[in-house]
């Protein structure tokens, strides 16, 4: 039996209320999609909260109980969380049809896999069954860095919110289901090694001239030399994630022409080895972390 539509709109206000009670920003979402449901740019009017210019969804996302009110009593809106203002980073999960194939891994496979070469169990936070099988992990984003959005930076099916992005609330519905929250209210922080991953590596001169190349190279050679030994010395329980992570941030090198790969993989996998793994166990993180950071670095220096 359909739930009336006064009973549907109170429990859509009831979970905006909640959110926003949580320092969430929340914005109304069409009833029964994922779109929001305020005015686009061209049919922006230039009156009311946009008098002084257009305001998207991100800015006009608040925490403010009052006009969560005046909205929500107007239609049964789903609710939309603005990740970025509210302080989270959420990683979604996605199931593989969403990305085109029925065959593939899921993000929560791909997801606990990556977490398992790291050397970490799949952290523990506040989790949401989203409308199509997968699900929404919600952490609280480390103060003064602007997180991004990413698509596939992680792993396979696993996309990230923040900046930029929003999420649809527990509560909200869709004709492919309801966004159900999985476990207990408390939102985990951000872990450090998943930061490391998505934080882009920084931007080097897009002029360079001979003499950038050959700093740039010893700029390689330098971080090698440091990577391999923070391998090395890498105590139990942090040994595979360090191993991983050096991988991450020499594979740009190798992107970029200043060191072969060869060589990275030779001195990570001495690292790795004199730390404690097995030479299979190095392999195996060597080849995945690599692969991954060749391919997200192949023209994000400079031109020629």
């Amino acid at each position: 039996m359909t739930q009336p539509t006064a009973n549907r709109r109170e429990a859509l206000l009831a979970a905006a209320l909640n959110a926003a009670d949580r320092g969430w920003h929340v914005f109304p979402l069409r009833p029964g999609f994922k779109l929001p449901a305020l005015h686009g740019e061209r049919t922006c009017n230039g009156t009311g909260p946009c008098a002084g210019g257009h305001r998207k969804w991100e800015q006009r996302a608040t925490t403010d109980p009052d006009r969560i009110r005046a909205a929500w009593t107007r239609a049964p809106f789903n609710v939309g969380i603005a990740t970025g203002p509210s302080g989270l980073l959420v990683v979604d999960l996605d199931t593989p049809e969403r990305k085109g194939s029925s065959d593939a891994p899921d993000g929560a496979a791909t997801f606990g896999a990556l977490c398992e070469r790291a050397g970490h169990a799949v952290p523990d936070t506040y989790r949401v069954r989203t409308a199509s099988g997968g699900t929404h992990l919600y952490f609280t984003a480390p103060s003064g860095v602007r997180m991004a959005n990413t698509q596939g930076t992680v792993a396979d099916s696993v996309d990230t919110r923040a900046w930029g992005g929003y999420v649809v609330a527990a509560g909200s519905t869709t004709p492919a289901g309801a966004y159900e929250p999985l476990c207990g209210p408390v939102v985990a922080c951000l872990p450090s090694w998943l930061q490391s991953i998505l934080q882009p590596a920084p931007k080097a001169s897009t002029a360079p001239s001979v003499a950038v190349a050959g700093q740039s190279r010893r700029y390689a050679d330098v971080a090698l030399t440091t990577e391999t030994r923070n391998v090395a010395t890498a105590q139990v329980g942090e040994r595979e994630a360090k191993l991983f992570r050096a991988a991450r941030a020499l594979g740009r090198f190798v992107a970029w022409g200043d060191l072969p790969r060869h060589v990275v993989e030779q001195a990570l996998q001495t690292g790795g080895e004199a730390a404690g793994l097995s030479a299979s166990e190095c392999r195996s993180t060597l080849r995945s972390a690599l692969d991954w950071s060749i391919a997200h670095n192949q023209s994000s220096r400079r031109t020629a």
